[in-house]
């Protein structure tokens, strides 16, 4: 099974679920980018130590750190393993010198544990094939919420000055291009105007 190294591009709030955000990770020396939806306290765990900033208190994440740094344990990895029913499944590999183990974990913690522990991150070729996006550059987009690059723009004013039967066309086309979230945005906007 061929494995593909990830990095993270950044946070941006999530165009397809309100009040979530979308972690988007890209491919190393590549250009397609996954797209993860996570919960809010998972978001500021990331940006956090992407941003490079001391919270007050230790976070769930840094005190994980804290206890492995305890016991010498390492994380070595985190690996994206399998994606079912829109759901993406992780595992830390970690060793104490002596001997290694692979421990299940939310992929949003994986990478919040990731950042702390500056180890890599892989996924399955598989997975990046049917997951991964490659956005189009000729798209404008705006600042993310970590500010760690541009990432996808604000819901509210992405389609303004498209009409239904181009946001329709845009739809067919995302869909044959397999961009869902793309799709469930614009589905998102047209079902906005129906309301107003």
């Amino acid at each position: 099974m061929k494995r593909v190294k990830l990095n993270v591009l950044g946070i941006s709030y999530s165009q397809t679920q309100s009040g979530a955000y979308a972690l988007v990770l890209i491919e190393d020396k590549g250009e397609r980018r996954i797209p993860i939806i996570i919960g809010g306290f998972e978001a500021q765990a990331i940006v956090i130590k992407l941003e490079n900033l001391e919270p007050p208190r230790p976070l769930t994440h840094d005190l994980f750190k804290s206890f492995a740094d305890q016991y010498n344990i390492t994380l070595k990895e985190v690996f994206i393993y399998k994606l079912e029913e829109g759901v993406f499944y992780s595992s830390l590999l970690c060793t104490n010198g002596i001997k290694e183990y692979s421990i299940d974990s939310r992929t949003s913690d994986a990478v919040a544990l990731a950042l702390r522990f500056a180890c890599p991150i892989f996924i399955t070729e598989d997975i990046l094939e049917k997951a991964g996006i490659i956005i189009n550059p000729s798209e404008p987009s705006s600042s993310s919420v970590s500010g760690t690059d541009t990432l996808l723009e604000p819901e509210a004013a992405k389609y303004d000055a498209f009409s239904d039967e181009e946001l329709y066309k845009m739809i067919d086309e995302a869909i044959k291009t397999e961009d869902y979230e793309k799709a469930a945005s614009i589905r998102d906007e047209l079902e906005k105007r129906k309301k107003s």
